[in-house]
């Protein structure tokens, strides 16, 4: 079987490649490509199990599905390229950030360095066709981002899971809150974050935790985009 991620996800997800839901929605995603304007860019799919190998996540954000503009979506959710407009969604993340801990917005909306940390940037559905939010729906990304969560699920080392917005908080069943730490809010969007979502202080919290139990907190600040 063609090798999809190279890292330790491939041997966790091997049995979900093999069965007969992956293989409808890789034929149904085949056909999109070819007939459509589908986000990110085929390979970009993987992009943030490919940055964030299994045994290094220490947290997940868990977004719904991704960005559907031009040059948005790159892999991993609430990210887009550099050079890219900051979406409104990463712009109140932004903003949260800076009001839980002092650190100001980069000019750019690259989340990569946070990847790298260990922070898995995941999204409920991991495609979407231009223009048409959660358009991919109910095609088998859901079975499959289960399959992740649950495969996070049995980690010995605790897991800290971000889960904003409905499509996320889903999730909370197949996550055993004895062991792992479980934050929610309301979705960042414009729409949904004055109910809840500011405020939260989730950046400050994941540190705690990661301090408490002795792993190295993440670095939040992002450097500007110099050639902005």
């Amino acid at each position: 079987m063609k090798q999809i991620i190279h890292n330790d996800w491939q041997n966790l997800l091997e049995e979900e490649f093999q069965s007969a839901y992956y293989q409808q929605l890789r034929n149904f995603l085949k056909e999109e490509y070819q007939t459509q304007t589908i986000y990110p860019e085929m390979d970009h799919i993987w992009e943030a199990f490919e940055r964030t190998p299994y045994q290094a996540v220490k947290v997940v954000i868990l977004g719904q599905d991704p960005y559907h503009g031009p040059n948005q979506a790159h892999g991993l959710s609430f990210s887009v390229q550099k050079g890219v407009a900051i979406p409104p969604s990463l712009r109140n993340i932004y903003k949260e950030l800076a009001s839980d801990l002092g650190i100001k917005a980069a000019n750019h909306g690259d989340l990569r360095k946070w990847a790298d940390q260990g922070v898995f940037l995941l999204n409920t559905v991991l495609t979407v066709r231009q223009g048409q939010a959660y358009s991919h729906r109910g095609k088998g990304w859901e079975m499959l981002t289960d399959a992740v969560i649950r495969a996070l699920n049995k980690r010995q080392e605790p897991v800290i899971f971000v889960l904003w917005g409905n499509a996320s908080i889903a999730k909370t069943a197949l996550i055993d809150s004895e062991k792992h730490i479980i934050l929610t809010a309301p979705h960042p969007s414009p729409l949904s974050a004055h109910r809840g979502f500011f405020g939260t202080k989730p950046f400050s919290k994941i540190n705690e935790e990661l301090i408490k139990r002795g792993k190295t907190p993440i670095d939040w600040q992002l450097e500007d985009n110099l050639d902005e």
